[in-house]
């Protein structure tokens, strides 16, 4: 192993111990009651009918638990828990479990403490998934894997500040702030994970261009239709338009799938190039929209189940309660619909897109030389 290498990875070593550390021991930096369960007894058990008239079972569970934090840190703290053989709004709690609470005081002869749960603490569990991905990002990418670490750091916190001047300013359109994000996110990630190059470059273009020409056939779809079909009620409680803010979920939400798209068609037809100097153009183009063609059907899919996964859940809630199918997918899914029908068409014109910037970049890049 090189110098570079053995520093890098005892950097990595430190940082994984460091946050094994802290999220062990982050406690203080929260503002609500933390307890962990030492003891859990089950109190009662209730038959009862949920609303299909199913049989189900009702737990009543009681939980000590130590404090974490706060000025009371240390005390016992005595908690009940209702918890139903389905788990669909409750569970159930095993010791070593951290909770959330809020407190009350009880005083009588012996002061007790007691509380209510309010939400479990799952930050350990993030932790080991986040670690498995930055793991297996290293080992299979390996310098590529840690710029592409770095990139998605660097657009997180983009994004996060976006919203905030979002929120904060409400003479600016979320859809210039998302517009402007979007060219930052491609350029940061591309340049990072690919470097100063003309397939870099190719990609760029492409990406950029499938993810605005799909946004602006999507608005002018919209304004032919009239929005007809699209539901926005998951959008009520939000204080803003929801048609800008569906826009600009969207485009970004599209920009993934262009992206891979993109940079695809300009690594096959500079790796084509690289191998053969001299093959022709219209081979390149030939292979290259052959590729297009095997990709097109898998990122489109793709794109589908990641939009529709997320109304699982949904669907099947108001199914079991005895909706219509054709209400419940009209009102859940119309909008992941539409989502995944834009980003398909983003994907389908990146392919073209694709090929011929590529094209022409291998073209100046022969003419060069």
């Amino acid at each position: 192993m090189t110098y570079i290498q053995i520093l890098s990875s005892l950097l990595l070593a430190i940082c994984f111990a460091g946050s094994v550390f802290f999220v062990h021991n982050n406690y203080s930096f929260y503002e609500r009651p933390i307890v962990e369960v030492i003891e859990t007894n089950l109190e009662d058990t209730t038959e009862i009918m949920d609303g299909n008239n199913n049989e189900d079972s009702l737990y009543t569970q009681r939980i000590i638990a130590e404090l974490k934090n706060g000025e009371e840190k240390g005390e016992i703290v005595h908690l009940m828990n209702e918890y139903s053989l389905s788990g669909a709004y409750d569970q159930e709690y095993q010791v070593g479990n951290e909770l959330f609470i809020s407190i009350d005081t009880n005083i009588g002869e012996n002061r007790e403490l007691t509380g209510t749960i309010t939400d479990v603490k799952r930050d350990k569990y993030v932790l080991i998934v986040a670690w498995i991905f930055i793991f297996t990002l290293l080992i299979v990418g390996k310098k590529q894997g840690l710029f592409s670490i770095i990139s998605l750091i660097v657009n997180v916190v983009l994004i996060s500040y976006a919203l905030d001047i979002y929120l904060h300013t409400s003479n600016i359109s979320l859809l210039w702030i998302c517009g402007i994000s979007v060219i930052l996110f491609t350029v940061i990630s591309l340049l990072l994970v690919n470097g100063f190059n003309e397939k870099t470059y190719a990609a760029i273009v492409a990406t950029l261009l499938g993810t605005f020409f799909s946004l602006l056939i999507t608005y002018l779809v919209m304004v032919i239709t009239s929005e007809q079909g699209l539901r926005y009620e998951e959008m009520g409680f939000l204080t803003r338009p929801p048609q800008v803010v569906f826009m600009a979920g969207l485009l970004i939400g599209s920009l993934g799938a262009v992206m891979d798209v993109a940079i695809t068609m300009s690594s096959s037809i500079f790796s084509l190039y690289e191998k053969n100097n001299d093959i022709p153009a219209k081979a390149l183009k030939t292979s290259g929209m052959e590729i297009g063609k095997d990709i097109m059907g898998t990122m489109t899919n793709i794109l589908f189940f990641a939009y529709v996964s997320g109304s699982i859940p949904t669907l099947i809630l108001y199914l079991k309660n005895g909706s219509p199918l054709s209400y419940t997918f009209s009102l859940n899914l119309s909008l992941e619909l539409a989502r995944a029908l834009a980003g398909g068409i983003g994907i389908v014109l990146a392919i073209p897109i694709g090929l011929y910037t590529a094209l022409f970049f291998v073209n100046r890049k022969r003419a060069r030389s």
